[in-house]
């Protein structure tokens, strides 16, 4: 047996298991892909907060960044917290170091637990520096409103907000409706510059829902990371985070549980 593909996560460390490195790693393996790993924060955090936060030192960051990228074959980064500036400048020095293409960028702001995960300051480094290296973003609503500065009520805004983030540089942008209001049906829209692409899923009533986003976009970079063209690793972790959200285990923490990983499409 061998895996299909090598991934990177950057990302921050989730004690409980549920989001953050931990859950990318078991996403790679799910979709048979080898995963390495960059830490940019060390959280002590479980299904119901996060309670302390401990940033990596940036020259620790980017020396974890050169070890992984010196020796194996890179196919596909997925980013997911980047706490500070600092942190953002020395992960953008390394992605044009290496020439690294194929960047998943998971713009994490907040906890689902409504914990800050970002610097105030470190918004605008984002839009700036991260964002125009990334081949797909994948930001929810709140993230997107955040990023753009408009209100997103309904599928209009969320292509509209989708335009604006490209603008930024962005390759193409994956907004994920799973925030909107009013609607039976979750709606995530894939926008690649030129053409919309709409991902419809039936609402799931669970509170297992820690590590969404860190999954999905990892799924994403597992498929870039397999060779697969964008819409069909969009298309694929669609598939994946809706079977990992409806297998999720339900004797897990008290808070927010985690998903089931372990599944295949």
């Amino acid at each position: 047996m061998s895996y299909e593909g090598i991934a990177l996560t950057v990302a921050g460390s989730d004690s409980s298991g549920g989001a953050g490195i931990q859950a990318d790693l078991k996403t790679f393996a799910a979709f048979n892909v080898y995963g390495a790993s960059v830490i940019t924060s060390i959280t002590a955090q479980n299904t119901t907060g996060v309670f302390a936060v401990f940033d990596i030192p940036p020259d620790m960051v980017g020396k974890q960044f050169d070890a992984v990228a010196e020796d194996l074959e890179i196919g596909a980064v997925k980013i997911g917290m980047l706490s500070s500036s600092e942190i953002m400048r020395v992960i953008a020095d390394r992605i044009k170091k290496y020439g690294i293409e194929k960047v998943v960028l998971d713009p994490v702001m907040v906890a689902k637990s409504g914990a800050p995960l970002i610097k105030e300051d470190a918004i605008e480094t984002l839009k700036e520096v991260m964002i125009p290296l990334s081949y797909v973003i994948t930001p929810n609503i709140p993230e997107a409103e955040i990023i753009t500065g408009m209100k997103i009520e309904s599928p209009l805004d969320m292509k509209e907000a989708s335009k604006r983030i490209f603008s930024l540089g962005a390759k193409h942008v994956l907004l994920k409706g799973g925030h909107l209001k009013g609607y039976s049906k979750v709606i995530d829209i894939l926008f690649d510059g030129k053409s919309f692409f709409v991902f419809q899923a039936d609402k799931i009533e669970t509170k297992n829902t820690h590590g969404t986003g860190c999954t999905l976009s990892s799924a994403i970079a597992a498929g870039l990371a397999k060779g697969k063209d964008v819409y069909r690793a969009v298309s694929d972790a669609e598939k994946y985070i809706n079977m990992a959200i409806k297998e999720a285990p339900k004797n897990i923490g008290h808070g927010f549980g985690p998903l089931y990983h372990n599944v295949r499409i």
